[in-house]
């Protein structure tokens, strides 16, 4: 899976697939002086208004992220069993 970060004066946004729409939008309002840019969430929420403004630091990395591994569940020794032993 892909994870997008971007990098805005120092602070992480980490973004799903694709972002096309956001780099050009964030290039419209570096175009156009500055303005607002709603930054989608990762997961779930409304996403957060980022200002953006010409000369502003902006980085952006692509990072593949392996999905999580099941889950394995332990095994249960019984201590009054002489199994065990």
């Amino acid at each position: 899976m892909i994870v997008h970060r971007l990098t805005v004066d120092g602070k992480d946004y980490f973004l799903p697939d694709p972002v096309d729409d956001l780099r050009g939008k964030i290039l419209e309002a570096v175009r156009a002086g500055g303005g607002y840019v709603t930054i989608p969430p990762l997961r779930g929420g409304p996403g957060v208004d980022v200002l953006f403004s010409p000369g502003m630091p902006v980085t952006w990395a692509q990072i593949e992220v392996d999905p999580p591994a099941p889950r394995q569940e332990e095994s249960r020794v019984d201590i009054d069993s002489f199994d065990a032993l």
